[in-house]
């Protein structure tokens, strides 16, 4: 029954005849969702779209260029510039079109239509509810303007004299007020369309938290539209009457209203949706799942996309100027993350290792001493970089900053990129406590956990990777277990972690003089404040049949050893240069001492820059506190002793047993730059110094 002829309702209908503008959207919302089931219907609601929206759209072009009054062949300007699109066929279709144009004039009718074409559409989702009725509405609306142009054959004369058209040109205005809001209702059903792919693009509203209102906004959106498409249809058939006048204006505001706030809420998910995406593809780049190098890398962790501030955030402290990213390019970088509270053990290691990364090369005797490369890493290839993290940027934050930065690496500034914090709880765990990362010219994190590293070893733990430290645990291995063997005292002494002095020597009054100055240590109670114990082990102590096993074991270990070939030379590896150190070690003639933290060999002393540095304690504890290790200031100390000491005269060698390929060459432990001869199995330097020979 057409509803245009409607002289009685049932009680049911009675219900649906309400003026829709009567209501407020969360009543007409209560109402709508009632007619909503679930989605259980699946329609290939994309493929409907674009046949629905090409049929309107081509229909709006034939009604352009009717009211330009261009009397050119249509036909002409419509090329197939798309290929004809197939879809499954939908029942209802024509069912809800026929409903849509029998429906009478005025909002309760169509609110009337509007509800009865839900509870038929009950199992399909928002969008396709929409879409459906956007097709329906095409059907209608494409049919009328198909036989707009003047026809060239009887039929489609007769079947626009049939439809009206004769009067077209006299509802110019209308027609014109009329398709801008077909192209309003247009817009409206592609943003329902495009909400419903951000809510099937995996976002959940924790993630997009504005999702949620959309959400709210989308039944009620979807009702207009199709309360607004069921006035269009209804209306077609009166667009060619002379004198039609129909006030649309209602339905353009409200349109408007509706179509305002969603794109507000739907700009919100996008701006949301890209973040979650920037998130991604930064988190892609720092976990090195992307070709990236380290100025990519930092850039992502530190750089907004929409920075807005064209000035450099990575500040030179040392030169106290800032600096581009670009300064960090082919860099290895000690990536420093932080609060700006108790952070003082930290920053005094990375003083310390800032220091001896930058020394220079120094010369002594005619040769460099080759300390700036380990392994093809250069230390001038290493810069530190501090990214200070805290809550709120206040003037009591920036102070302390400044007071740190008196340093000469570098330091983002006032750092608050949300994006960048985030990344590096979740990727490198930061949870508050300071860490020091390590990252390679290629972007990659070589060691999540540099400090380990760097508290336990200084600058001997570079280029300080995690293979370092596994390298530096292990080694001296040979040496304890030898050790261990003969003494008992040694084996007590390591498992309690301390700080141990292993001396020895051939010189008795050297001797005499390094065991009083260390006894003197302990008894002074000295080391008790600073929190650091001091023990220490004269090789043969408990045995004078001790030193002579030992240094023959040490002797067959070289003897053993087997050069490995690296790019087609021989090599030796870590184990034999310890062995090496420690034989020529022995035959300083004042005497040698090993300073070890536990297992781990931090220092192996020749006797006069050892006595000097143990004598002058008085002149370096001010340096010692609880932040900076005592072998730290021990180690500075000797290094300063040894470099003022007569230079050492060459060393000759000599082996207690030797097999054939034992004679190899063997630089001068001195480094003069020159290598070892072998004459018999006896190794001296030819480097022309005159000596004795050293039993």
């Amino acid at each position: 029954m057409s509803s245009k002829q409607v002289s009685s309702n049932t009680p049911q209908q009675e219900k649906l005849l309400l003026n829709p503008f009567d209501v407020n959207d969360d009543q007409m919302l209560e109402r709508i969702y009632i007619t909503h089931f679930h989605c259980v219907e699946k329609y290939d609601v994309a493929t409907l779209y674009s046949i629905a929206s090409n049929v309107i759209n081509q229909s709006i072009v034939i009604a352009d260029l009717i009211k330009e009054k261009e009397r050119q062949e249509i036909e002409q300007d419509r090329e197939e510039k798309d290929p004809l699109i197939s879809f499954q066929r939908l029942p209802v279709l024509k069912r809800i079109a026929c409903q849509m144009i029998c429906t009478a004039r005025g909002e309760q009718y169509a609110h009337q239509t509007t509800m009865l074409i839900l509870e038929q559409l009950r199992d399909y989702s928002w969008d396709a509810k929409a879409v459906i009725a956007l097709a329906a509405f095409a059907l209608e609306y494409g049919k009328f303007w198909q036989l707009a142009p003047t026809p060239r054959d009887k039929l489609g004369k007769s079947l626009a004299e049939l439809n009206g058209l004769h009067s077209i040109m006299e509802n110019i205005q209308q027609l014109a007020n009329f398709n801008n809001l077909v192209n309003k209702v247009m817009q409206v059903v592609k943003c329902i369309t495009d909400w419903k792919k951000l809510i099937t693009a995996e976002f959940n509203v924790k993630d997009v938290p504005s999702l949620t209102d959309t959400m709210h906004e989308i039944p009620v959106l979807a009702y207009w539209t199709i309360s607004t498409l069921v006035t269009f249809t209804s209306h077609i058939d009166f667009l060619g009457e002379k004198g039609y006048r129909y006030d649309l204006s209602k339905f353009d505001y409200k349109l408007d209203c509706l179509l305002k706030s969603f794109k507000e809420h739907q700009d919100k998910c996008n701006t949301q949706i890209g973040r979650i995406e920037d998130y991604s593809k930064r988190k892609d780049i720092i976990n090195n799942t992307t070709e990236t190098d380290i100025v990519k890398f930092l850039e992502a962790l530190i750089i907004p996309t929409d920075r807005q501030d064209p000035r450099p955030v990575v500040y030179d402290v040392g030169n106290r100027k800032p600096v581009v990213m670009g300064v960090f390019k082919n860099k290895y970088v000690l990536l420093f993350i932080s609060g700006v509270d108790n952070i003082e053990y930290e920053t005094k290691l990375l003083i310390s290792i800032d220091g001896k990364l930058k020394e220079e090369t120094k010369e002594v005797e005619g040769y460099k001493e080759e300390t700036k490369e380990v392994e093809g890493y250069r230390k001038e290839d290493f810069s530190i970089l501090w990214i200070p993290i805290v809550s709120v940027w206040d003037e009591e934050q920036r102070k302390k900053v400044e007071n740190v930065t008196e340093v000469g690496w570098y330091v983002v500034k006032e750092f608050n990129f949300q994006t960048g914090i985030d990344l590096i709880k979740e990727v490198f765990n930061y949870k508050g406590s300071p860490i020091i990362l390590l990252i390679s010219p290629q972007g990659k994190v070589e060691n999540p956990d540099a400090k380990q590293i760097i508290s336990t070893w200084g600058i001997e733990g570079f280029p300080f990777r995690t293979s370092d430290l596994t390298r530096l645990t292990q080694q001296w291995n040979w040496f304890w277990t030898e050790m261990k063997s003969l003494s008992p005292t040694i084996r007590k002494l390591t498992d309690r972690d301390c700080y141990i002095f292993i001396y020895g020597g051939t010189n008795t009054k050297w001797i005499n003089d390094f065991t009083t100055v260390v006894k003197k240590w302990k008894n002074s109670g000295t080391f008790n404040l600073v929190e650091t114990t001091i023990e220490s082990y004269q090789l043969g102590s408990e045995s004078p049949k001790i030193i002579p096993r030992f240094w023959i074991t040490i002797d067959n270990l070289l003897a053993s050893r087997k050069l490995t070939k690296k790019g087609g030379e021989e090599v030796e590896d870590s184990t034999t240069k310890e062995i090496k150190d420690l034989l020529f070690l022995k035959q300083d003639p004042n005497g040698w001492a090993i300073l070890s933290k536990g297992s781990h060999v931090k220092l192996l002393g020749r006797g006069e820059a050892m006595l000097r540095t143990v004598t002058d304690f008085e002149v370096w504890k001010e340096k010692l506190d609880h932040e900076v290790s005592f072998d730290v200031v021990f180690k500075d100390y000797y290094n300063k002793c040894k470099d003022k000491s007569v230079p050492q005269r060459c060393e000759h060698r000599e082996f207690a047993n030797y097999p054939t390929d034992i004679l190899a060459h063997i630089p001068c432990p001195n480094k003069c730059g020159h290598e070892m001869e072998v004459a018999s199995v006896k190794y001296k330097c030819c480097h022309g110094h005159e000596s004795d020979d050293i039993p």
